[in-house]
């Protein structure tokens, strides 16, 4: 018999005799399950308000708790109990505990969830503790915990079974704590900077916003066949034309039928806003004051570890536009080259393969992926984009060929994409009108002109700046997470067969 099938024998075994604990809590105790239970206190709050306690000590308190059994010793005389809060120690005695109470013990497991009453005291070891009065049984486990598991090295099972990863790895358990508290961070941040929070359809008849392969999907009753977001970009810039607010937000999930990688997931989720009257330099600052903030509120400093880097997010963050930072990497100066033929001969010269048919942007962007990107590990702006590459954004004056468009990157990672957006009607379309020639060229045929979008533009939208932030690879960063997986609680996966 090899080890994991000695292993799976063992859990079976185990199994059956939690079944029949069951069976005979059932006739013993009845409702094994019970619809609720009153707590007077959670375990962090006792931790909190008995934290001057002096060892030794035994008060006159008697408190109610629930958690999950996390160990067992001394045939149940001694059990840590868990719930979100923290854990706390059970003590159960002949001289403290009733009778009826201790005799729920043997039918107790790790992995079960019970209910405590009884007094409060601290040990001489210093141990917070509670001599019971009462055992309930709340939720009686038929699976045994993973001991061995502690962190659970399978790393396709932490995933798939997250629950067992957060219920055995406390750096798992607090790394979620942390991203609510990010996500909602990132929530009270934007209402106090005056923006607007609405939410925009997830369906979407025609797709855009961002070039993505798209999930598609098919409403019965409408006869229409229908595609997950991408982004929600065209609708919340009809929400400026409207003039609802001058200021909008979404914190939205967008779906992209793409590779998965330790930076990507099919579903996502990414903080988007746009701000009229604004453009990209006061997004800049809008990114950093955000930044900052949030690394202050998870870390207390601007200043954070990320595997064995430092990381500081106080601002100003660099500034680099995009030719500058080619040429200081390579020597190609792209702004004194003229044409797409110039700029991809140019690049073969310095010993990149580029396409035949690439542009004189194209070569440019694919230059500074290459060799700029992995160099930036704290946190930069890099500005001025070529216009090729980006549909939504307006020129920079005095060079046609670059856009008043930015991305933040930190880790070698890009964090954020804004814009001075595109409001000039005729050119929004002339672009969207390439753009979609070019979609169709690569075999991109369901793609469609968003003419909705174009009226709203026709009715006239303000000067803006518009910024899309990932949030997943934001919280990554802040909560020392090596992949993308490990910050979304249930991310995509292979199949079990695989």
């Amino acid at each position: 018999m090899n080890d994991k099938t000695q292993e799976t024998a063992l859990s079976s075994d185990v199994t059956e005799v939690r079944a029949q604990k069951l069976k005979l809590l059932r006739e013993q105790v009845g409702d094994v399950y019970p619809a609720h239970f009153h707590r007077s206190i959670t375990n962090g709050e006792l931790a909190q308000k008995y934290e001057s306690l002096e060892p030794d000590t035994e008060t006159q308190d008697v408190v109610t708790v629930a958690g999950r059994v996390y160990s067992s010793r001394n045939s149940g005389m001694f059990m840590d109990i868990r719930d979100a809060g923290g854990k706390i120690q059970i003590f159960s005695h002949k001289d403290t505990t009733p009778e009826e109470a201790r005799a729920l013990l043997p039918m107790v497991d790790i992995g079960d969830i019970i209910g405590v009453t009884g007094i409060v005291r601290r040990t001489k070891r210093g141990e917070l503790t509670i001599n019971a009065q009462e055992i309930t049984m709340l939720t009686k486990s038929l699976l045994p915990m993973p001991e061995k598991w502690h962190g659970l090295s399978d790393i396709e099972l932490r995933y798939r079974k997250r629950h067992l990863d957060i219920m055995t790895n406390d750096e798992s358990k607090l790394r979620f704590q942390s991203r609510s508290k990010i996500v909602s961070g990132i929530r009270r941040f934007m209402e106090n900077d005056g923006f607007m929070e609405v939410e925009t359809p997830m369906l979407h008849s025609v797709y855009g916003g961002a070039t993505a392969e798209p999930f598609k999907t098919h409403h019965n009753t409408l006869k229409l066949d229908m595609y997950l977001r991408i982004a929600p970009e065209l609708f919340l810039k009809r929400t400026l034309v409207s003039g609802l607010t001058d200021k909008v937000f979404e914190i939205n999930r967008n779906f992209r039928n793409e590779g998965v990688s330790t930076r990507h997931n099919p579903e996502f989720t990414m903080m988007e806003c746009y701000w009229a009257y604004a453009d990209y330099e006061d997004i800049m600052d809008l990114v950093e004051r955000l930044f900052s903030e949030l690394a202050m509120k998870v870390h207390g400093s601007t200043e954070f570890a990320y595997g064995d880097k430092e990381i500081s997010f106080k601002g100003p963050f660099r500034r680099v536009p995009m030719p500058d930072a080619v040429k200081e990497a390579t020597g190609i100066d792209f702004l004194s080259i003229k044409t797409d033929e110039e700029a991809r001969t140019a690049a073969r010269a310095a010993g990149f393969e580029v396409e035949k048919d690439w542009t004189w942007g194209e070569c440019l962007a694919f230059i500074f992926e290459e060799k700029v990107e992995p160099t930036l590990i704290q946190p930069a702006h890099v500005t001025h984009f070529p216009k090729d590459i980006s549909p939504f954004a307006k020129e920079v004056p005095g060079e046609p060929r670059l856009v008043e468009r930015f991305e933040t990157y930190c880790n070698t990672w890009e964090l954020g994409n804004a814009f001075s957006e595109l409001n000039d009607p005729e050119e929004q379309r002339a672009r969207m009108v390439e753009q979609l020639e070019q979609a169709h060229a690569r075999g991109e045929k369901a793609k469609q002109l968003d003419d909705e979008f174009l009226d709203a533009i026709d009715q006239g939208m303000p000067p803006a700046g518009g910024l899309g932030i990932g949030v997943d690879r934001l919280i990554m960063l802040l909560t020392n997470a090596p992949s993308i997986r490990d910050v979304i609680l249930f991310p995509a996966r292979r199949s079990k067969g695989d």
